[in-house]
């Protein structure tokens, strides 16, 4: 009996001395891969790439993807892609949830009643992700511990390789951590804060609380980006060379900027959904725009209550 017992303990300090043996290779792998992850050149994002197409967003290759223009230019040279003159959300998106179509609908009608439905951009309001990704140029600052983007007027920070905030405080541009994979940048946002002018798009489709956005940036040879540039064309306006302070050479065929973005909202979607937007280098000037005080509402077609002194201060 105490050569068994004798037996039985040895086979398992054995087998515990094996369990633990494999735990010490497979935290040395791990160690080893971040060390190589560490060491390995960090893809160069840096710089001012342009996408100069209107509202933005590119339908994926595949599967479920943003709300597009019902409108459509029917002459001229773009003619069959989105009327940049009349946002009219397609809100029989099998991705939309029943009241998040009925007001991409409302917002259409709006628009087809020739005034302009207000959105953060001409209502001069904080935009978050993945809305500003609109913007026809962006501009990347890589860092060792955050990544700094800037779209228009607007610019929003990465922490890179640090825990999510706990908890999530919402905040206009949300809580964005990222990392590399190999060639390629993740970032991961949530709590982008609500606002009077929550929507994730120029055809308004709203959001809640609940988004939650991941977005994906890779360098692609041109052969490679040139099927989504094609898709792209065939979807957004493309502004004519010289309509916007920055622009895209028109032979260019070096590098592309691709972001992938996923998109999930449980609150406004019934599933989640992608989109891509391709970029090139850009050439110009990163524009400006100001919007302190916008005298104009969009959405009544009249001059709005700008505040103004019953006297003059001097």
């Amino acid at each position: 009996m105490h050569v068994q017992r004798g037996f039985l303990l040895l086979m398992t300090l054995a087998t515990a001395a094996v369990s633990a043996l494999e735990q010490d290779v497979a935290r040395a792998d791990e160690l080893g891969a971040s060390a190589a992850q560490t060491s390995a050149s960090i893809p160069d994002f840096s710089g001012i790439w342009a996408h100069p197409y209107w509202p933005g967003f590119e339908p994926p290759q595949s599967g479920p993807g943003p709300v597009t223009n019902k409108s459509r230019l029917r002459r001229g040279r773009q003619s069959g892609v989105s009327n940049p003159f009349q946002l009219v959300g397609d809100y029989t998106n099998p991705i939309l949830k029943p009241w998040a179509a009925e007001i991409v609908k409302r917002r259409g009608e709006i628009e087809l009643s020739g005034m302009a439905a207000p959105t953060p951009l001409n209502q001069c309001w904080p935009g978050g992700v993945p809305f500003i990704f609109f913007s026809p140029g962006m501009q990347m600052l890589q860092q060792q511990e955050k990544i700094t983007i800037f779209h228009g007027d607007q610019f929003r920070q990465v922490r890179l390789n640090q825990p999510r905030s706990t908890p999530v405080t919402p905040s206009w541009h949300g809580d964005a951590v990222g990392h590399y994979e190999g060639d390629t940048l993740v970032i991961d946002t949530v709590g982008v804060k609500i606002g009077p002018f929550a929507m994730v798009d120029m055809y308004g489709t709203p959001r809640t609380e609940a988004l939650h956005v991941v977005e994906r940036y890779q360098l692609l040879d041109y052969e490679v980006a040139k099927e989504a540039l094609e898709r792209n064309a065939k979807e957004n306006f493309r502004f004519p060379p010289g309509v916007i302070p920055l622009d895209i050479e028109p032979n260019y065929r070096g590098k592309h900027l691709q972001l992938q973005f996923t998109v999930e909202d449980e609150g406004a979607f019934t599933m989640p959904w992608s989109a891509t937007i391709t970029y090139g280098r850009g050439v110009g000037a990163r524009a400006e725009y100001v919007c302190a005080e916008n005298p104009h509402d969009y959405f009544t077609g009249t001059d709005a209550a700008v505040p103004r002194a019953d006297k003059p201060d001097f």
